[in-house]
C-alpha cells in the first residue's frame, strides 16, 4: 500500500486502486489556470468519499465542500456585498454557491485549499461556464465583486453523475473511481501477521473472489480472515462473512448453486486448518 493508499484509507477510502500517478500527471502538467480533477465513475457516493479523502490526505489546511443539490441557505451569513449600496439600492442576496467560491479564492491566498464541487449534473449551465472561466482566469466574478484565486494553492475537484460540459473537460485531468476496487492483490499469509498454514484457505478463498469478480481490500480480507479463526463453520456463514464485509458482492451470485461447489472447497480447507477430522458413518 503506497503512502497515499494508507493516509486515504485513514480518512475513509480504501481501495487496492493507486492514484498516486494520476496526482503526479496532474502536478506536473502546465497549466496555467487552476488545477482541477474530473472525478469519473459509477453512480452513487464513492467518488464524493473519494474526494474528501484525498483532500484530507493532502493535509491541507482548507476542506470546502459545495453540493449543488442543497438549497440556499443564507440564514445566519454575511452578506457580501452589503444589503444596500451608497445610494440606498438594495443588492441582491449572494447565492450559496457564489459565497463557497468566494471563500475558495480568500483561503488560497494564503494557505492551501481543495474545493469540491458535488453533484454538477443539477447546476445551472451557466455555472458551468462560470466555473470554466474561473479555471482559465483564475477570477470568480458576481455582481460587480472580481476575486482572485492563487493557482500555487487552490486544487479543484469536479464531481457529476453525467459528462462535464465540453470545456471543463479539457480543462481538467479526468480520474475515474470504480464502485469497488478493481486492482487484484497476491496477498500472503505475512500481509495478516499470519503463518503459511493458512495458505490453502486463502488459495481457495480466491477462486471464490476471482467468480464474484471483487478484490477485498486489506481490511476487507482482515476481517474476512478473523471470522475464518473464530465463527466460520459452514457454506451459509461463509456467505455472511463475505457479503458482510466486502462492497460490491452481486448477492443473487453468492447464494447461486454455481458458488455452493467453491464455497464448499473454502470450508473443506477451513475445516483442514482447525483440524477438523471428517467423520464417515457407515461400514
Amino acid at each position: 500500500m503506497t503512502t497515499l493508499q494508507k493516509r486515504m484509507a485513514d480518512h475513509g477510502f480504501e481501495s487496492n486502486d493507486d492514484y498516486e500517478y494520476q496526482l503526479r500527471c496532474l502536478e506536473n502538467c502546465t497549466f496555467n489556470g487552476i488545477k482541477t480533477i474530473n472525478i469519473e465513475g459509477h453512480k452513487g457516493r464513492r467518488k464524493t468519499a473519494f474526494a474528501s479523502a484525498l483532500g484530507r490526505a493532502l493535509a491541507y489546511p482548507n476542506l470546502l465542500y459545495y453540493d449543488f443539490t442543497q438549497k440556499n441557505s443564507l440564514e445566519g451569513k454575511v452578506v457580501i456585498p452589503p444589503s444596500e449600496d451608497e445610494h440606498g439600492i438594495a443588492e441582491q442576496p449572494v447565492s450559496d454557491f457564489d459565497h463557497i467560491m468566494s471563500e475558495s479564492c480568500a483561503f488560497s491566498e494564503g494557505e492551501q485549499t481543495v474545493l469540491i464541487l458535488d453533484q454538477l449534473q443539477f447546476a445551472d449551465f451557466k455555472d458551468h461556464i462560470r466555473i470554466y472561466h474561473f479555471i482559465k482566469s483564475c477570477e470568480w466574478i458576481y455582481g460587480d465583486n472580481k476575486l482572485k484565486a492563487n493557482t500555487k494553492n487552490l486544487l479543484f475537484l469536479l464531481i457529476s453523475e453525467d459528462s462535464l460540459y465540453h470545456s471543463l473537460q479539457k480543462c481538467s485531468f479526468r480520474v475515474w473511481i470504480n464502485n469497488v476496487s478493481s486492482a487484484h492483490k497476491n496477498y500472503s499469509p505475512a500481509d495478516f501477521d499470519l503463518y503459511d498454514d493458512v495458505l490453502p484457505v486463502m488459495t481457495t478463498l480466491a477462486s471464490v473472489f476471482d467468480k464474484l469478480e471483487v478484490a477485498p481490500t486489506h481490511s476487507e480480507y482482515k476481517n474476512i480472515l478473523q471470522d475464518v479463526h473464530y465463527t466460520i463453520h459452514t457454506e451459509q456463514q461463509l456467505i455472511h462473512s463475505l457479503y458482510g464485509w466486502m462492497e460490491g458482492i452481486d448477492r443473487e451470485l453468492i447464494y447461486s448453486k454455481a458458488m455452493l461447489p467453491l464455497l464448499t472447497q473454502v470450508i473443506e480447507q477451513i475445516q483442514t486448518y482447525h483440524g477438523v477430522d471428517e467423520v464417515v458413518i457407515g461400514e
